[in-house]
């Protein structure tokens, strides 16, 4: 693209043509060497920190500069193709920003832009951290969000919400591609009937509402970025006793992940007794994968629409309970944690739950009745839990790789109860190790008090009773420490 010379353009009134370039950068952080865009900087050295407004960049592409001496400009050299509509937009309304920066060869390097609040800009919604907001959203439009580079970046723009109809509108301006296709023609058509006067007001209001969620939400790509499986052994073998067969196959699907940098095709079923870890499977998971999680408690589901959503045709019509998680977790990338799979039934009338799931399973999209629009699920990890996989219909089977998760043994109980419960209980209750102990009949009388429940939680609250108890006599009876054996436990139990 030519460089014009804006001296001579102002005697000839030709039109005026870019002086910058853009490059594209797939980083998700901005520095020196990864800037948003550079300025030229051979007549001028800026400042670190420079405050101005941009010239509009369809008339005039430079930054002036508020200097001691007055206004001073630079030309914008090249910008980072994901942030020149943001650029327009700020030249357009004329909105004060501050910008950090580095004097380089090449020019003065920009890699962080703050609005000056209230700066005079015509734009409200360049007030309340918009413009932060902006930026870390074209950041990870291409690669995962990470802490910005810069330790002045203390701002977090992306807890601020989009609401308003002017901030709607500006951010699908400034960073409407970052959006998928699809939902990029459903904002423009919600915007359209939220700023319309001939509907009603109550289609209006939900139009509105519906940008505002969708709007919300980091759509992010199905490029996940390579986990360490050495990493995750250790966190799976700090939270869970013996479970080898378990641990492997969780390994086994990170180094799928980092072969292929997408999800499994298939979820995780964990079937097995109540009370064996399945749930805290799942989130460790979770914290493993670095995604936020939600769940679906299934028992308490009876009627599809709770999945699916009502129609705006309703005057209290809501998102549905899929379209609620991605908007609480912000972004499209999650763990779907899906209790008790085995008591998905069919519904009370209103369609069957098993079958929404399906579609939510097929990673193929899924609609929101409320939304109208289909919703990508390429980024969704399903980890569900059941006590006898023997009550699941074998569509919603044949969506997971299936993990049984047998009983723990009489030994492997009396591990997990002095290795884990106790201390435990004890680190939360304040008590020193020494001040607690059970001995080993006293093991042995707990464990065998407790043989014919399934799981651990049995142990965990009889842990939670004798720490209890050893609290209060050095509280009250001032004993300096609790040894149980078989006696006392079985008195304590009786």
């Amino acid at each position: 693209m030519p460089v014009y010379d804006f001296k001579n353009a102002a005697n000839t009134k030709k039109p005026f043509e870019c002086t910058y370039t853009t490059f594209a950068s797939n980083t998700d952080f901005t520095s020196p060497e990864h800037p948003i865009l550079v300025i030229d900087n051979h007549e001028h050295q800026w400042e670190h920190h420079a405050t101005g407004i941009f010239s509009n960049p369809n008339k005039q592409t430079s930054f002036e500069f508020n200097t001691d001496t007055g206004v001073s400009t630079g030309d914008i050299l090249k910008i980072d193709s994901r942030f020149v509509s943001l650029i327009r937009w700020l030249g357009e309304n004329r909105v004060n920003v501050r910008m950090t920066g580095e004097n380089q060869e090449d020019g003065y390097a920009v890699y962080q832009i703050r609005e000056i609040a209230f700066g005079g800009g015509s734009k409200l919604s360049a007030e309340d951290g918009f413009l932060q907001f902006m930026i870390e959203r074209l950041l990870s439009s291409n690669a995962p969000a990470e802490t910005p580079a810069d330790e002045d970046a203390a701002e977090d723009g992306d807890s601020m919400k989009i609401t308003s109809l002017t901030t709607i509108s500006d951010f699908l301006t400034c960073a409407g591609r970052t959006l998928p296709d699809n939902i990029q023609l459903w904002a423009r058509r919600n915007l359209a009937v939220a700023r319309s006067n001939e509907v009603t007001p109550e289609e209006k209001r939900h139009a509105q509402r519906a940008l505002s969620i969708m709007l919300n939400i980091q759509w992010k790509s199905n490029y996940f970025e390579s986990i360490d499986p050495v990493e995750a052994r250790r966190i799976l073998d700090e939270e869970l006793f013996g479970m080898e067969r378990v641990k492997q196959r969780i390994i086994e699907t990170i180094i799928q992940i980092n072969r292929t940098h997408t999800l499994p095709a298939y979820g995780i079923l964990l079937c097995g007794p109540a009370g064996t870890g399945k749930s805290q499977i799942a989130y460790l998971v979770a914290k493993i994968l670095k995604l936020p999680w939600t769940t679906l408690d299934m028992s308490s589901i009876n009627d599809a629409e709770q999945l699916t959503g009502s129609s705006r045709i309703y005057s209290n019509a809501k998102p549905g309970i899929i379209m609620e998680a991605f908007n609480i977790a912000g972004e499209s990338n999650l763990v779907f944690i899906i209790n008790e799979l085995d008591k998905a039934c069919a519904g009370n009338g209103g369609g069957n739950p098993a079958d929404v799931l399906l579609t939510l399973l097929d990673n193929l999209g899924f609609t929101d009745n409320y939304m109208e629009c289909l919703i990508p699920t390429v980024g969704v990890y399903p980890i569900a839990t059941a006590n006898d996989k023997e009550n699941i219909s074998a569509p919603l089977l044949s969506r997971f790789a299936v993990i049984d998760i047998p009983d723990y043994t009489f030994e492997e109980k009396k591990t997990i109860f002095s290795r884990f419960s106790l201390p435990k209980v004890l680190k939360r209750m304040g008590l020193h190790k020494e001040e607690c102990v059970v001995l080993d009949d006293g093991l042995d009388a707990v464990i065998e008090i407790f043989q014919n429940t399934t799981g651990i939680r049995d142990l965990e609250q009889a842990a939670e009773h004798i720490a209890a108890h050893a609290l209060y006599q050095i509280e009250v009876n001032h004993v300096k420490e609790m040894r149980f054996d078989e006696q006392m436990v079985r008195a304590l139990f009786h």
